[in-house]
Formats: structure tokens, sequence, C-alpha cells
């Protein structure tokens, strides 16, 4: 009865194979959708002729536009596509390079403790009682705007709470027989960390780094949509929905195609991250009645 509540408790829920399948797809449509388009999605069309055609409409080439174009007439479909490809670049670039360093960070308070550990988490908890949004916005200004300049920053102001996150596991790991019986077999205090500790603390930084997918998404979004982040004419979520903005009443379409795209993606992360987050609290909760 037990292996089978733990083999039922493990298994995909239907809204997490719904969120898996959403962005899988997404995933896929966004390599493949501008590799099989007719015209370069960065270049103008005959605007004349190509301009604003609405949803599922055809131009005078006979070419269907699933989602209509843009005031350049360009397939806005393809276009969003290409953007996606950036914003899915970036967020889990940025997530996953923030996790690591704040990864890095933590483990290495927590083992060595001492000036190490109260000076990375003084610089952690004053970095983190600033806004993110506010520290984003001013190290964005100070540099050229573009791609590598959004995923630095994205770095920059994301690795605080993971580093927290793995310095309260790592001490509590610490603290386990199995460290204890690692450095008593005469294991070097570097093997022990990376062998033993940080393997079994890395729970809620996984957590966090699947939650912090979609933050990043929205962050670069936001960024874009300023005029801070990816520039025109590379496409992305937020400078296309800054684009179409002024079209809200004569084209909505430009605007709402990728902010639902936008939407989709950033849902799909977070209800994925929730449902690990509760499947790891759920799995701890069991072992420890186990042990009980």
């Amino acid at each position: 009865m037990q292996a089978d509540a733990v083999a039922g408790h493990r298994s995909l829920s239907s809204l997490d194979k719904a969120c898996v399948a959403t962005l899988a797809l997404l995933a896929l449509a966004t390599l493949i959708v501008p590799l099989l388009a007719r015209r370069d999605p960065l270049a103008i069309g005959d605007v004349l002729t190509l301009r604003l055609l609405p949803p599922f409409a055809r131009d005078s080439h006979g070419e269907f536009h699933l989602l209509g174009t843009d005031r350049f007439g360009r397939d806005l479909f393809v276009r969003m596509m290409l953007a996606g490809r950036l914003s899915l670049a970036v967020g889990v670039v940025g997530s996953v390079l923030a996790a690591a360093v704040g990864t890095l960070i933590g483990a290495a308070a927590a083992w060595r403790g001492g000036a190490i550990d109260t000076i990375s988490m003084a610089i952690a908890d004053a970095l983190l009682s600033i806004p993110r949004l506010v520290l984003l916005l001013v190290c964005a200004s100070l540099w050229q705007p573009g791609l590598t300049t959004v995923v630095v920053v994205l770095v920059a102001t994301g690795w605080m709470g993971v580093a927290r996150l793995v310095r309260g596991e790592v001490l509590g790991v610490r603290t386990q027989p199995y460290v204890d019986a690692a450095t008593a077999l005469g294991a070097r205090p570097a093997r022990v960390l990376l062998r033993h500790a940080l393997p079994n603390a890395l729970g809620p930084a996984i957590v966090a780094t699947t939650l912090g997918v979609g933050n990043a998404i929205l962050l670069e979004s936001g960024l874009s949509f300023l005029g801070l982040g990816i520039q025109p004419p590379s496409p992305s979520w937020g400078n296309m929905i800054a684009g179409g903005r002024d079209l809200i009443v004569a084209a909505p379409w430009v605007a709402i195609a990728p902010g639902l795209a936008l939407i989709m993606t950033v849902l799909a992360c977070t209800l994925l991250g929730d449902s690990l987050r509760d499947r790891l609290a759920g799995e701890a909760g069991m072992t420890l009645r186990d042990r009980a």
C-alpha cells in the first residue's frame, strides 16, 4: 500500500502533463516554424499589400497568415515563434546560470562559515531588500541593451534567493551521519561537499530554478517592452507587445498574440514549478514518517 501511494504521488497529474506538453510543443514550434518560413521574418515586406492583414487571411500572393501580419507586412506567427525562441532561451539560460551562481555561493557559505558566510549572506540580504525590477532597470540602463546584457542582468539579480535556500539545506545536511562517516574515512572537505552534502541539498534549488524560468521570461519581456532589453529588428514578446500597443484598436492581434503566448508560457512554468515543489515536500513528509 505504501509503495502504491508513493508511486501515485510521483506520477504526473493531468495538469503537469498539460504544462509539459505545452512547453514542449512551444519549444518545438520556436525551432521549426522560423526554419520553414517562406520569407525572412526580419525583412520588411510589401507594406502596401501586406500591412496589418487579419488572422487567417491570405495575401495577394496566396500565402496564408495564421495570425495575420504586423505594420511592416511581416507574418506575425513566424515572428512570434522566433521571438519565443529568444525569450525561452533567455529565461532558461538566465534562470539556470542564476541558480548555479546561487548554489555555489550558498554551499560555500554554509560549508566554510565564518567571514565568508557572514559577508556573502549580508550581500544577498542587501540585494534582496531592493525590488528586483528596480535592480533590473538600473543595471539595464547602465549597459548597452541586448541579449547578453539581459542574461547578465538576470543572473546578477537572481542568485540571492537560491543562495539562501542552498545555504539552509547544506547547514542541515552537513549534520547527517553519512557526512560524518565520509569525513571519518578521510575524504577531503571539498569532496564531502560535492559528492555527499550538495547533491542532497539541491531539491529547493531545482524548484527555484523551475519557478525562475517563468519569472525570467516575464522580466525579459518587461525590459524589452520598455526598450531596455532585446532590440528590434530582433523580435521578443516584449518588444512585439510594445510595437502593437498603438494598434490595439485598429489591429489588436498584433499585441494580443504575443501577449497570450507570454501568459501561457509563464503560467505553464509556474504551475510546473509549484507541482514540483509540492511533490518534493510530499516526499520529504513521507520520508520523515518512515523514519518515525
